[in-house]
């Protein structure tokens, strides 16, 4: 018996155990291709999710500047009043 039948399991040729191989490894090459695309999808999905959080966040920030802004002025011009220079004030006492 030679070496080559001795390692095939029984009742196969020493072809046909290459032949399965040959198939497992076609079948293990193909699912990690397969897992592979996968998870360059999954990456490419993340990066677009976090471009949009980006973008949103961008946004979030800009209208609360625009707020804070608008208090600040607010506050400014509740003090002038209060202090009594006001500048529309004046103006507009000035014209009566």
């Amino acid at each position: 018996m030679s070496s080559a039948q001795s390692n095939a399991p029984s009742g196969q040729s020493p072809a046909q155990s290459r032949g399965q191989a040959q198939a497992k490894t076609e079948e293990w090459v193909q699912s990690a291709q397969h897992t592979a695309n996968r998870a360059c999808d999954k990456m490419a999905d993340s990066k677009e999710e976090a471009q949009r959080g980006k973008e949103q966040s961008a946004g979030f920030l800009q209208q609360t500047g625009e707020q804070v802004m608008n208090m600040a002025h607010g506050a400014i011009d509740g003090m002038k009043n209060t202090l009594g220079v006001n500048n529309n004030e004046k103006n507009s006492n000035d014209k009566k």
